[in-house]
């Protein structure tokens, strides 16, 4: 789940920093972007992205009020994000710099629709409007993006790759405390669809082409860590549903201060993770 836009305010792309020299784009044809692997999970949460087969203890609690009402609200602000970038990814395919880069975020924009699409459905599956759904989060996401908003076409890239990755780790992580079926969909839609590459490739050969891009990149990605921790932090502990998936409730236990922090930390890895493939440190 990536979104990229630029600074709403003045309704414009900045496509270069101060001093900066104009670079190349880096291209995308839909799979693996030229010269960069394929990034999807950080391999600090690899472990803990997998649905087990034959689980099934947890899928009859979904009949459960409290349980399902858990699931909504998860599924009600991963649609929420998924509407959200879509909408950026399309805003921001009318200012990108080459007609490549423009196919490239047209293409993903329509994946996160389908992401959004899949998540609708089952959310009307388990007998909750969607709109309804999503409405609690509406606020929470756009504080986040109001507070993060790039200055030009490089940090919005960043902020695609780093800072919705932080959010798909903790979504990921919540998952695991959800029923498989749901967990499948929510893993589903948190995996990369050519997103990444776009983003690596892109960056990768503008900070090439001049590298004093890499330190203010660098700090932007910081920034972006502790901004996406916070907010999903806050998204948590503002619905009890979600708090419950997390820390447990008088009939399911949760996880304790040490899991908690065991999450965070493989959160905090993968970003980590991300920065190095980038070509800069956390």
């Amino acid at each position: 789940m990536i979104s990229a836009a630029t600074d709403e305010d003045n309704g414009q792309s900045t496509l270069l920093g101060h001093g900066e020299r104009p670079f190349r784009s880096a291209g995308y044809s839909g799979g693996s972007a030229v010269g960069v692997q394929s990034h999807h999970v950080p391999s600090a949460l690899v472990s803990h992205s997998e649905v087990e087969p034959g689980e099934s203890s947890i899928e009859s609690t979904i009949h459960d009020q409290a349980f399902r009402s858990s699931v909504v609200d998860l599924l009600g602000v991963l649609a929420y994000n998924e509407l959200v970038a879509f909408e950026r990814l399309a805003a921001d395919a009318s200012v990108a710099p080459t007609i490549g880069d423009k196919m490239a975020l047209a293409l993903m924009a329509t994946a996160e629709i389908r992401h959004f699409t899949l998540l609708a459905e089952r959310l009307a599956d388990l007998g909750a409007d969607p709109a309804e759904a999503m409405a609690p989060f509406v606020a929470s996401i756009a504080a986040f993006h109001e507070q993060t908003a790039p200055s030009d076409w490089l940090e919005s890239l960043v902020k695609a790759y780093v800072g919705d990755g932080i959010a798909s780790d903790f979504y990921r992580e919540v998952a695991q405390r959800v029923d498989p079926h749901t967990r499948a969909l929510v893993l589903e839609v948190c995996s990369d669809s050519g997103h990444a590459n776009f983003a690596v490739a892109t960056v990768r050969a503008a900070i090439e082409e001049d590298p004093r891009l890499a330190g203010r990149l660098a700090l932007w990605g910081r920034r972006l860590v502790g901004e996406a921790i916070s907010g999903a932090q806050r998204v948590a502990a503002e619905r009890d549903g979600l708090t419950a998936l997390l820390v447990g409730d008088a009939d399911r236990p949760g996880m304790g201060f040490g899991e908690l922090g065991d999450m965070f930390s493989r959160i905090t890895d993968a970003h980590t993770e991300r920065m190095k493939i980038l070509g800069m440190s956390a």
